[in-house]
């Protein structure tokens, strides 16, 4: 009873948009409801003291963006919130593909000055493959932005999610006055300063100076077409991911920010049942079970630390408690365990499905590992894996560096953003990466974590293709289609254009090369 009790509490979110949206503006202002900062920009560890900003990795200070997932807990209003926030910039968005995997719904942030954007876009598809419930909060109501019936249409046709306007601005920029709040029956002004007046739809008529103003009259009547001509609110469908509840407002006013919290939390899902070799493993079940989503390399500088992030999918986590890692069989005792916000930590004593933690890595677990309490193992089902576009041979600048070289390769390789091959004709490191950004970061970091300055040679954009060992015939290979082995030994070849990859195929018909990308969305 107790871990269906607990279970029932947890809200477990990802928060996507397209950088700028106003991603870590909101991020801050749930965590100021969670008591988890005294203003925005700082978080405060509970017993430190100390604080950090939800981008918590220098380069990400350095850069003004975020870079890696952090994860926030706290409890709020009887829930335990997990918050996973994302990088916003596409050249990061493998992690938060997977990251994706770790949630039970998303918050989609859209910028009410430009709309959709092509990162909220690509997103939004992840999302939808996996059917995850989306709630969106369109932001900026406090710039002229673009008109409310335009944005609820641009998400329909370009989304293909049915939309629901959970309230409905009253003007915009200079002339913003409030929401009409739809569920509740009320106006809530904006007066200013921070501050929200609700005033109920039947008590409207007095307040004269407000209703007889030519914005707000223009608002009543598109809110009077949305009732007769909009979609019906459907919360079965909202948890299938086929509607959105849309709401309106303004992180940096901010305005709407905390009734559109209150509404979300209760209306987002409770961990839901999750696929291991075929078959569904309740949340509720006795026995604990998780899967890692994230490696991260060195959170604390001073330490070497290495922590993999577990999404908590069933039953109870006690510290101390063995568990068994389903890809060896072997038995591990979990004694360091960790909860967050952004780079503040303490640790955690205990946790349920929904909950997401942190475990000390002895550089032992991969990502898309399986925990589970107990010798019968299963594998929760496999996490999108997104080959890389961009390609880069690496070389350490002093070869007197080479164990520091090949420890920081091997180490933030292993956090899943960039990925490592081995040319098969000479030995060359060659990594993947989504985009050129992953490279910058990259470099810094072995510069700052690995005292190792490295020399990147650029081989151009490559599309991956992978083989099956039993069809490799290394005499087919050549520049326009290098061929290299991954990290398991797999082997692929990088093809330099569209026309190289034809002329193979062309040339060789019953070689089978295999698409990545393809097979995670049919996989799905």
């Amino acid at each position: 009873m107790e871990i269906h009790d607990e279970m029932k509490k947890r809200r477990t979110f990802a928060i996507i948009s397209h950088p700028d949206a106003g991603k870590t503006t909101l991020t801050e202002k749930f965590l100021l409801y969670g008591n988890l900062i005294r203003n925005a920009g700082t978080v405060k560890g509970k017993k430190s003291g100390k604080f950090a900003t939800s981008d918590w990795m220098e380069i990400e200070k350095q850069r003004g963006i975020s870079v890696t997932s952090s994860v926030m807990n706290f409890e709020y209003e009887g829930y335990q919130v997990n918050i996973l926030d994302t990088p916003g910039h596409e050249d990061f968005s493998e992690d938060t593909y997977r990251t994706l995997t770790a949630v039970d719904s998303v918050i989609m942030i859209i910028d009410g000055t430009k709309g959709i954007e092509a990162q909220t876009l690509k997103l939004f598809k992840v999302c939808k493959m996996r059917g995850i419930p989306i709630f969106t909060f369109i932001n900026k109501l406090d710039r002229e932005g673009r008109d409310p019936f335009d944005l609820l249409k641009e998400i329909e046709d370009e989304l293909g999610i049915q939309t629901y306007a959970m309230n409905w601005p009253v003007g915009m920029g200079k002339r913003f006055q409030g929401v009409f709040d739809r569920r509740n029956d009320q106006f809530i002004h904006f007066t200013g300063n921070e501050q929200e007046e609700p005033i109920p739809n039947a008590e409207l008529e007095k307040h004269t100076e407000l209703v007889e103003n030519e914005t707000f009259q223009a608002a009543y009547e598109e809110m009077e077409l949305l009732e007769e001509a909009g979609e019906e609110f459907d919360m079965e469908a909202v948890q299938r991911g086929e509607q959105t509840p849309v709401f309106f407002g303004s992180a940096l006013a901010p305005f709407g920010v905390e009734t559109f919290f209150n509404e979300f939390i209760h209306m987002a899902p409770q961990p839901a049942p999750r696929k291991a070799d075929g078959d569904l493993i309740q949340p509720d079940k006795e026995e604990f079970s998780g899967f890692i989503f994230k490696i991260q390399a060195n959170m604390n500088p001073a330490h070497r630390d290495r922590v993999a992030f577990v999404r908590v999918c069933s039953g109870k986590f006690e510290r101390g408690m063995k568990v068994t890692l389903d890809r060896t069989g072997k038995e591990i005792k979990i004694a360091q365990t960790q909860q967050f916000v952004a780079s503040s930590r303490e640790t955690l004593e205990e946790a349920y499905a929904g909950d997401i933690i942190g475990i000390y890595d002895p550089n032992i677990y991969r990502i898309g590992d399986t925990l589970v309490q107990g010798k019968d193992t299963f594998h929760y089902d496999e996490l999108p894996q997104f080959p890389p576009e961009v390609f880069k041979k690496v070389t350490a600048k002093n070869v007197m560096k080479a164990k520091q070289f090949r420890k920081g390769i091997e180490q933030l390789v292993q956090e899943g953003a960039i990925q490592l091959f081995k040319g098969v004709r000479n030995d060359d490191f060659i990594l993947g990466a989504v985009g050129q950004l992953q490279y910058e970061v990259f470099q810094y970091r072995m510069k700052n974590e690995y005292n190792v300055e490295v020399l990147l040679e650029d081989i151009g954009d490559r599309i991956p293709r992978w083989l099956k060992e039993e069809q490799v015939d290394k005499k087919l290979f050549d520049e326009r289609s290098l061929l290299v082995k991954d990290r398991e030994d797999n082997y692929l070849a990088l093809f330099k254009n569209d026309f190289s990859l034809r002329w193979f195929m062309d040339k060789n018909p019953d070689i089978e090369l295999i698409d990545l990308f393809e097979v995670n969305q049919y996989s799905q």
